[in-house]
């Protein structure tokens, strides 16, 4: 069944390959941040830079939107060959990210205060968290820049340039750690500002390679964009989109600061531990979003073809790799966790409690895959209502009150109230496409 047509696995793999390993590079350059790091002498200064960058990180997470619609609507408009829609994608979404971004700099003193005293914490993780979260917050503008121009890229399927993009960012990234914290001993100090420069360096790339392959797009539209690039009803459009996908982001990042201020709360061992567990979450999660985003563009550029044929190929092709790399994934965590465990930090309470935790990342690839995979094939046909809700029902319906009956078991609660949360983002999000998007209907939205 699955292997009927090999042309549409191979599709499928020219847009998923390059994203997989651009993707995986992300969760990779956080676990040399952590290890880094995590070799110093003290647990605090891990704690102190997870919860600084989860103070700048949530910002850039809930601001995902900026990522997923520009790749809907572009995959769309490639899918109709609307060149000046295709453009008008990419400007609305620079604005947006560089509005959101300038405003978070105007507000950083008393945003990132509020934030580090929510988290909890001893009195030095508190202390690094600030010294990292106040040099990142400058490079905001140019990351959530990034997220519009990477996904513009990928909807306009030139996933290979956006691996290269990612590649390029983390290198610098991964040379400027080790010049900053192992050579200079700036400490916290030095991985913030390797992130920060590296941010610039990105979307310096991004724009040179935009201008230089799709110059003739952008010279036959200019005029036309002129006039559309704020027209009122394409704009309220936009942010009607952007406003479901907000709030379905808020509600998973809520999840994520969550598990991170509540580990600080239960001491710096356990957040230093689980700041290794959740790369690992990302490691996982970056890696199924790759053939999530291939799939999120062959079905924006179903819906732009109208093609319900189209549609149910993708899905069905896309769902038989998603199972595979979750299984593999979770085989990996199986044989080699704990061994990667102690190349991230030689602090051995730390890896105790890794160690002790560890389970919960065996068993969520195959918990969480579902869930990735939808959310691909919602963000193609731009039906955002339908994340949101999902996600509204699984974070307050789920995550939040089973992390409350399971106080008790403090670490492994909150893991497993976690857990039960991915599995019922994949199971609603199962529910609604079987009885609404199986059929015609789901291209005319």
């Amino acid at each position: 069944m699955f292997f009927a047509n090999k042309a549409d696995h191979k599709q499928l793999f020219v847009l998923a390959i390059p994203m997989i390993l651009s993707n995986i590079t992300v969760p990779l350059l956080g676990l040399v941040d952590t290890a880094v790091i995590g070799h110093l002498d003290h647990a605090y200064y891990l704690g102190g830079s997870t919860v600084g960058a989860m103070v700048i990180t949530c910002i850039t997470w809930l601001c995902g939107f900026l990522r997923m619609t520009t790749t809907g609507l572009a995959a769309q408009a490639f899918g109709q060959q609307n060149a000046s829609q295709n453009l008008l994608v990419l400007l609305r979404g620079l604005l947006v990210a560089l509005i959101i971004g300038g405003s978070f700099i105007l507000l950083q003193t008393p945003y990132i205060s509020g934030a580090i005293y929510l988290s909890g914490g001893s009195d030095q993780v508190q202390f690094y968290a600030q010294q990292y979260s106040e040099i990142r917050i400058w490079g905001l503008p140019a990351a959530l820049a990034n997220l519009v121009l990477l996904g513009w890229l990928l909807g306009n399927h030139k996933a290979k340039m956006v691996m290269w993009i990612l590649i390029f960012t983390n290198l610098v990234n991964l040379v400027l750690d080790v010049v900053f914290v192992l050579w200079l001993d700036w400490q916290v100090q030095g991985v913030a500002y390797a992130t920060l420069i590296a941010e610039y360096a990105s979307i310096l790339l991004s724009l040179t390679l935009i201008f230089h392959h799709f110059k003739p797009i952008i010279k036959a539209s200019v005029n036309d964009i002129k006039s559309k690039l704020l027209d009122k009803l394409a704009l309220v459009s936009y942010f009607k989109l952007n406003r479901d996908i907000l709030i379905r982001t808020l509600c998973l990042q809520s999840c994520f600061v969550f598990i991170t201020f509540q580990g600080a709360r239960l001491g710096d061992n356990v957040v230093a531990a689980n700041a290794i567990l959740m790369n690992f979450l990302l490691f996982i999660s970056f890696g199924l979003d790759g053939i999530a985003n291939a799939a999120e563009v062959m079905v924006g550029k179903a819906k732009g073809e109208n093609n319900l044929k189209k549609l149910q190929v993708v899905f069905k092709v896309s769902l038989f790799w998603t199972l595979i790399f979750a299984l593999v994934y979770s085989l990996f965590f199986i044989f080699w966790g704990p061994s990667i465990v102690r190349l991230i930090s030689d602090i051995e309470a730390v890896v105790l409690y890794a160690d002790q935790y560890l389970f919960w990342i065996m068993l969520l690839p195959l918990a969480a895959c579902w869930s990735y995979l939808f959310d691909g094939i919602y963000i193609g046909l731009t039906q955002a209502k339908a994340m949101r809700n999902s996600m509204i029902l699984s974070t307050f319906g789920c995550f939040f009150p089973l992390w409350w009956l399971l106080q008790s078991y403090e670490n492994n609660g909150l893991w497993f109230a976690f857990i039960v949360f991915m599995i019922a983002r994949g199971l609603t999000l199962a529910w609604h496409f079987t009885r609404h998007i199986w059929h015609a209907k789901a291209l005319e939205s």
